[in-house]
């Protein structure tokens, strides 16, 4: 399957529209799991949505709005660093956020696996702690959202469409089951301005980076920026849609949750389901629970797919660029899709999602993916904040006439960059903290590390390679 190299992004086709895009960032960053997590962690949670709301996750729609509507070129975070920083730090931000999939496809996987075991309403809930279930159902899921977007994204996008309506919908049903059920019983948790307050101890403190994770990816269509139609309008319209509609479903569904469910008790992978499924059974409706449970699949499934179709293109532009074996570059001849780099993001994490079970607990392996992932993926949001900066003093960027820049000129991109950085630095320091009930600490936290440290170096010998590889072909150019 060869393709023409000479422009590989003139073959892309423009497939995405609004509503395309706002689905695809509520699928990408609406997690039922991360609900389930707030509320396992207590009432506090709470007024931890609120912030992470305030001070991370408004800041970055801001800077993501501008960037990618001054830069509206395929690769996107790659690129804005590329611009600011130069090709070593453009290739840096690129592999740390493709190689962080590794991590999170499990990580994503799992929890979703964990969901569908309720789909058996109270019946298959023991499903959820099944090692041999959750890796079936993980690599089956994986598979879908991967043969859809090699096929193509006009395809590809409905399942990511179908994914944000699958995401959204049951956690309308969960608030929905909460507030009916707390004004027939009361609630189940006792809810006070003194209780919802942020409780600063070890868990609080080992949980507050899954809290500013659970907001991220808005920045992930980006990467597709030549697949979506009039980027300069429609970005910024679907990032200020989605981003209401996500941060209402966070605050809502906790809260909704903790009035079903006491937080002792809230499985931390699959709690929303636990709750629809207890509220189903009580008020003697339990497809109530199932339909939920179903939906809540294929919201994963499209959680996945947007994953999938996003951070693929990242090597498929460093591929082109050579930094990459050039097969990352090449584009389907049939279906215009970037399918090698899909297939290998795939295949790796496959590997991944069998290594993280060796020896570990189910939430172990779970709780150890997240933190791996959210290290690495947070270092590309550290390169962007600055790369916003930067890109802030250019002279043309007052001449980006339909460029949705962030308000309040150099000082406002400041703030918003500023509070992005303290907020993800600070995650990346207490994701090295192992959680509490860990069954051994020192093994969780060897795992973390050397599986961040590894990636970043293997990263570091491919980009010697293809520089090394870069001289020798312009040497030869030269010589000829």
């Amino acid at each position: 399957m060869t393709v023409p190299a000479s422009d590989p992004h003139k073959q892309l086709r423009r497939a995405m529209g609004f509503w395309d895009v706002l689905l695809f960032n509520i699928a990408a960053v609406l997690g039922p799991r991360w609900i389930a997590a707030a509320a396992h962690n207590g009432t506090s949670s709470i007024s931890l949505w609120v912030l992470a709301a305030i001070l991370f996750f408004l800041p970055t729609a801001l800077i993501v709005a501008e960037l990618s509507t001054r830069f509206p070129h395929e690769g996107g975070l790659y690129i804005w660093s590329k611009e600011a920083f130069g090709e070593f730090h453009g290739f840096l931000t690129g592999w740390t956020y493709w190689v962080y999939t590794f991590f999170y496809f499990p990580g994503l996987l799992f929890a979703s696996a964990a969901m569908a075991a309720y789909i058996g309403g109270g019946r298959g809930v023991w499903l959820a702690q099944d090692r041999s279930f959750l890796l079936v159902v993980s690599i089956a899921m994986l598979f879908l959202a991967v043969w859809l977007n090699i096929i193509g994204l006009n395809i590809g996008k409905w399942l990511q469409n179908a994914g944000g309506v699958g995401t959204y919908l049951p956690l309308v049903m969960l608030v929905g089951m909460g507030t009916y059920w707390w004004h027939a019983h009361g609630s189940l948790t006792h809810f006070t301005t003194h209780n919802m307050l942020p409780v600063w101890n070890w868990d609080t403190v080992n949980f507050w980076p899954q809290i500013a994770f659970a907001f991220t990816a808005l920045e992930l269509c980006s990467t597709m920026s030549e697949e979506v139609r009039d980027p300069h309008k429609t970005f910024p319209r679907a990032i200020l849609g989605s981003g209401v509609l996500i941060a209402l479903a966070y605050i809502l569904g906790t809260i909704a949750l903790l009035a079903l469910l006491p937080a002792r008790a809230v499985d931390p992978k699959s709690g929303v389901f636990q709750a629809l499924t207890a509220g189903s059974i009580s008020f003697g409706v339990a497809y109530f629970g199932i339909i939920a449970a179903l939906l809540m699949l294929l919201g994963n499934s499209g959680g996945v797919g947007t994953t999938v179709a996003g951070v693929a293109r990242i090597p498929f532009v460093v591929g082109i660029d050579r930094y990459m074996p050039a097969a990352f570059g090449k584009i389907h001849p049939r279906w215009k899709t970037p399918w090698v780099s899909i297939l290998v993001q795939a295949g790796i994490s496959c590997a991944v999602l069998f290594l993280a079970q060796l020896k570990e607990n189910p939430n172990d392996a779970y709780q150890m993916l997240v933190d791996a992932g959210t290290i690495l993926y947070f270092i590309p949001f550290l390169y962007m904040y600055a790369a916003a900066i930067k890109l802030a003093y250019r002279p043309d960027r007052g001449a980006h006439r339909n460029a949705a820049l962030v308000p309040g000129g150099k000082f406002g991109v400041w703030a918003a960059g500023s509070l992005g950085t303290i907020v993800v630095a600070g995650g990346i320091a207490l994701s090295l903290i192992p959680p509490g009930g860990a069954e051994s600490p020192w093994r969780f936290e060897g795992k973390v590390i050397a599986g961040t440290a590894g990636s970043f170096l293997l990263g570091l010998v491919l980009y010697l390679r293809g520089a090394r590889a870069k001289s020798r072909e312009g040497a030869q150019v030269l010589a000829d």
